[in-house]
């Protein structure tokens, strides 16, 4: 139970930081846009990022995953971190959340 509870925490210490990451062209972050699709810790303290990108033409697809790598592997209890960059399902603006679209005027 501890062992959860120590993961659920460093679950959203992720969040915050995923909250910190831009897309340089939509400004609201990368988890209010919906481009991140899983964030799994394991037991020794790994993490592990399944996101996405608005397009496979995003001008920062080469140079956005490894900023939310870098900033992820700098959370204290963090062992270490991988950001897998997937196209399925293809990221659209239903993925956002309330506040983004709010945000973009989308509501």
């Amino acid at each position: 139970m501890e062992n959860d509870h120590a993961k659920a925490d460093l679950k959203n210490e992720i969040i915050k930081v995923l909250e910190t990451c831009f897309d340089p062209e939509i400004p609201v972050n990368i988890y209010e846009l919906g481009l991140v699709y899983d964030i799994d810790v394991d037991p020794s303290n790994n993490a592990l990022i399944h996101m996405t990108l608005t397009s496979p033409a995003c001008p920062v697809a080469g140079t956005l995953p490894g900023e939310v790598e870098n900033k992820i592997k700098a959370i204290p209890g963090i062992n270490g971190a991988r950001v897998e960059v997937i196209w399925e399902p293809q990221w659209n603006p239903n993925m956002m959340s309330e506040v983004a679209k709010l945000e973009l005027g989308f509501m």
